[in-house]
């Protein structure tokens, strides 16, 4: 390991581009269309144990719709036996009973996108018919079953009940709600180039993602950043290779703020485990601890159907950081 950078901690393990639904933000740009690539289970059962070779201690399991991958259960607990703690990202609207089986084992939890309490605007988002009714179902069935779970609420459609969905999640018991704005990659950027402008700016720093052909990203938002691919290196010789040094150093100067021990700066306002969430990583938040933190910005009125313009938050919501050591401040 290089002497200047730090190990890593977290992996997105992104398993399939395949997916039942088609969400119209989608960041990894997935569809019934996708495929689960070429990496067979022997090589994902590789990257498990050389994630555990650098420390890596904490893995989420996205895709596409991990839950269609039929390797995922043992996936889960090969990473398990490894003693990582593990996330499956998905949309709960297929859970096949040997996944079930595997989101109970200890140290698993299971996180997924709720978009309105309302099922129409829900589908509106996912162009899923019945996929309201279904995550619900599936919802009701893992809490039964006492699997962990968090919820994350991306606003994507103007008049969308984002605030809704999230109160309906705290009502129903989920107690990790997570909200963001669409961000513009994917779909989401809806035909616009991909920027690092509206990455956290820590992308590569103690975490990295790996894609269903075994590439392997800095971060799942700066997929078009190659910086290897498993097949023909190691994940040692990746996270400390040339392309990771140099994306490492273009960020840096891009965001000076998020360079180690910058004056003012909380130690991890983006935690190793950078989900797509303002509470815990966010391009927006001011560094300097005076300076002013305001990235929230009203809806416009109407009932429209527009696709929420790229950075946009839903009104009414106060955006969190959450840092070890450090109390829950609002913006």
């Amino acid at each position: 390991m290089n002497a200047r950078s730090l190990p890593p901690t977290f992996a997105w393990l992104e398993i399939t581009g395949f997916c039942n639904l088609k969400c119209r933000h989608c960041y990894a740009d997935s569809s019934p269309q996708g495929g689960h690539g070429d990496m067979t289970d022997a090589d994902w059962f590789r990257v498990v144990d050389e994630l555990n070779e650098l420390g890596v201690r904490d893995v989420q399991f996205i895709g596409g719709e991990p839950t269609f991958h039929p390797g995922l259960p043992t996936f889960i607990r090969h990473a398990r036996e490894r003693a990582m703690r593990v996330e499956v990202f998905s949309n709960m609207t297929h859970i096949s009973p040997e996944v079930w089986d595997a989101l109970q084992l200890p140290g698993v939890r299971v996180a997924f996108s709720y978009y309105s309490d309302i099922p129409g605007d829900h589908e509106d988002v996912t162009e899923g018919r019945g996929s309201h009714a279904r995550t619900r179902a599936n919802i009701a069935r893992a809490q039964e079953l006492g699997i962990e779970m968090r919820g994350s609420v991306i606003n994507v459609l103007e008049g969308q009940r984002a605030d809704y969905a999230e109160h309906e999640l705290s009502r129903l018991g989920i107690r990790d709600v997570r909200t963001d704005a669409i961000r513009p990659y994917g779909r989401g950027a809806q035909g616009t180039a991909p920027s690092i402008n509206r990455l956290c700016g820590r992308c590569g720093r103690r975490k990295f993602a790996i894609s269903p052909t075994g590439e392997v990203w800095p971060c799942v938002f700066a997929r078009w950043i190659s910086l290897g691919n498993v097949h023909t290196q190691s994940l040692a010789e990746i996270y400390d290779g040339d392309a990771m040094r140099r994306t490492r150093s273009v960020l840096e100067e891009a965001f000076p703020h998020t360079r180690p021990r910058a004056q003012g700066c909380p130690p991890d306002m983006c935690l190793p485990n950078c989900n797509p969430s303002f509470e815990t990583c966010s391009p927006q938040l001011a560094c300097a601890p005076d300076a002013a933190c305001n990235p929230t910005e009203d809806s416009p009125a109407g009932q429209g159907r527009a696709v929420v313009r790229p950075g946009r938050m839903s009104p009414r919501r106060s955006v969190r950081y959450r840092d070890p050591g450090i109390s829950d401040t609002d913006c």
